[in-house]
């Protein structure tokens, strides 16, 4: 006897699918059944692997008939001559098809039970019958994709293409959410049955993918990601999706990751994972509640040391010479292994300093979570540009050492180890309009390296009961990410007194309240509220307020410093007199508009800026308050 040929698993399966259509042409009456059989018997000694059609019977248990009906239907759409002794068996030469009437007749071992809906091939849609002639004469259909996997592609179906992403295997990964995957696959190997769904909350989205992707490469199976948005609410539809993905996983040995969007999740969702077998996993802020057996896991983003270890681990030998600013990455960012990963692999390691810029433009992004409730200023103002009292200039550069040296005060010195409450930064900025509370928070960002949000309250404040809320935690989720600096700008009307409860709409604003002095206590950033009037804000509030600076209404030698800036070197001035020009009792902000009036005006004249200039434009600034500048003020000017 000839030992068998060295043939690849594609060609050996081609040459067992040719035996076994010329064993089918037998038992329909053309040629010798037992050489037939010897034929196959002989190409599935060539094989290497189990042929794509065992595979079939292993995957979803089938019966020799039920092997035998699927490759006979098989051979009608493949062979021609297995489709035309089709209709001649049956009878109706002009309907090469196969029927169940005729697999009854010419397999062997055959079984009405077959071909009922909970049996395999309906169940798991490998067969698909054309009822209208009945059951037993009605054409029956391989699935395309069954068709093709009996030939031997392998690929993901078109009708879930459009719905799955293949998870790809985790690069940069942190240590602690690896022990999570180890833990979680070791948990399910010792299952016995169905497994339970592995539940994974927190707020690290790529995280917990990745988590996903390590659990099921530890279990040896492929992921595929479905948002649960996408899952169908119909009961028929989520059936069939069901049905599908069930066909699916065993075809490709692959497990499933269900990622939830921001909302909280759905009923549809908790109805479509109890009929899920296999691994699943469902990823999001917040588990679901679902009827079964379930693995609860947190993955949310590593804190400030755990963030410089993704850091080093991704920069690699050039993390030695970035030491500083891996600290003030880890401190000002909240980022995912993946997005550190990907800002890595963006930099130039040969120049530090420039690294160093680029690994900030990259972690800060585009901002573009928190565009719809907030403005981004981009910061221009320098300590030049800040003309206030020694003390609250020390106060303000005592409030930058406390940002620049977080990592090292909570963490590595073991402060936030006594407790997280009151390690966010929160200052209240305190004063009259225009008198610099705006400027010294684009001072601090351009010092810091931040990036700046105005937050934009009429986006923020909700008519709606708890919309505020909701609102609230999309600025601090987003701003956190990206370490921003959050500047809100007159706040008094967010963060005023907390009313007395007389209806259900005040309750709900002092909860709203009550969290939003939670999430700043919280905030890993810093966060710059101002206000005009520091008595209306709560009391409580102020306890939980790291720096309060009060900014005083500027006296002649401040305002003089100011003037005296205000102007940009290209400006052409005239003969001015700054002494006379500080006698005008005017805030920062007032002076600003003075000078950007007066210069418009001289340059419609085509001259320099004069004090006559000067003495006009604060006539229109004062007309916006409706009042005009005293003879005192403006004597001497011109």
């Amino acid at each position: 006897m000839n030992a068998p040929l060295d043939l690849d698993w594609t060609t050996a399966n081609q040459h067992l699918l040719v035996a076994e259509f010329a064993r089918l042409r037998a038992r329909l009456g053309e040629g010798d059944v037992a050489e037939a059989e010897q034929q196959v018997e002989s190409a599935a000694n060539c094989l290497p692997s189990p042929s794509a059609i065992d595979t079939l019977v292993t995957l979803f248990e089938l019966s020799d008939f039920e092997r035998d009906l699927l490759l006979l239907v098989a051979g009608a759409e493949m062979d021609a001559r297995v489709a035309a002794l089709c209709g001649e068996a049956a009878g109706q030469p002009m309907r090469p098809w196969a029927s169940f009437g005729l697999a009854l007749a010419v397999l062997p071992d055959p079984h009405w039970s077959a071909l009922t809906p909970v049996a395999p091939l309906r169940r798991w849609r490998l067969i698909e019958v054309d009822e209208s002639a009945g059951l037993t004469a009605g054409r029956l259909r391989l699935d395309e994709r069954v068709l093709h996997f009996i030939a031997g592609l392998n690929y993901l179906d078109h009708r879930l293409a459009a719905l799955l992403d293949a998870v790809p295997p985790a690069s940069l990964m942190a240590e602690a959410h690896r022990d999570i995957a180890e833990r979680a696959a070791d948990q399910l190997a010792d299952q016995a049955g169905r497994l339970p769904t592995v539940m994974l909350s927190g707020d690290d989205t790529d995280g917990q993918r990745d988590v996903a992707a390590t659990l099921a490469q530890t279990l040896g199976v492929a992921l595929f990601a479905l948002r649960a948005a996408d899952i169908p609410a119909a009961p028929h539809e989520q059936a069939s999706l069901v049905s599908l993905w069930q066909r699916e996983a065993a075809l490709l040995g692959a497990g499933l990751l269900i990622v939830q969007g921001d909302d909280a999740p759905s009923a549809a969702l908790s109805r479509f994972i109890p009929q899920i077998d296999g691994l699943l996993v469902v990823s999001g802020a917040h588990a679901p509640r679902i009827d079964g057996d379930s693995l609860h896991y947190s993955v949310s983003k590593l804190d400030a040391p755990g963030q410089r270890q993704l850091w080093q681990a991704a920069l690699g030998d050039a993390a030695d010479t970035l030491a500083d600013t891996l600290d003030s990455l880890a401190s000002q960012y909240r980022l995912g292994a993946r997005r550190i990963a990907a800002c890595a692999r963006q930099v130039d390691r040969s120049d530090p300093a420039d690294a160093a810029a680029t690994l900030h433009r990259l972690s800060r992004g585009d901002g573009t979570a928190l565009s719809d409730m907030a403005q981004h200023i981009v910061p221009c103002a320098t300590w030049d540009d800040l003309i206030l009292p020694d003390a609250q200039r020390r106060t303000l550069q005592q409030l930058a050492v406390h940002a620049r040296h977080r990592i090292t005060v909570h963490h590595d010195w073991g402060f936030a180890g006594k407790g997280a409450r009151g390690l966010g930064i929160a200052t209240l900025f305190s004063g009259e309009s225009g008198t610099g509370k705006t400027l010294a928070a684009e001072v601090l960002a351009g010092e810091l390296g931040l990036a700046l949000y105005r937050i934009d309250l009429s986006a923020v404040i909700s008519k709606y009961i708890g919309e505020t809320e909701k609102n609230l935690r999309k600025v601090f989720d987003a701003a956190e990410d990206i370490g921003a600096l959050l500047l809100f700008d007159e706040a008094d009307a967010l963060f005023g007194k907390r009313s007395e409860v007389k209806d259900s709409h005040d309750r709900y604003a002092n909860i709203e309240v009550s969290y939003l002095l939670q999430r700043m206590e919280a905030y890993r950033g810093l966060a710059i509220l101002t206000t005009n009037h520091k008595t209306a804000l709560d009391t409580a509030f102020q306890r939980r307020l790291r720096f309060v600076v009060h900014f005083p209404y500027p006296d002649a030698v401040q305002r003089e410093a100011i003037w005296r800036s205000i102007f940009p070197a290209a400006t052409p001035l005239g003969d001015l007199d700054f002494v006379k020009l500080a006698r005008l009792n005017a805030t920062g902000g007032n002076i600003r508009n003075i000078a950007l009036s007066a210069a418009f005006l001289a340059a419609e004249a085509g001259t320099p800026v004069s004090m006559a200039h000067l003495l006009r434009a604060a006539h229109l600034e004062a007309a916006k308050r409706e009042k005009s500048p005293t003879d005192a003020e403006t004597r001497g000017w011109v």
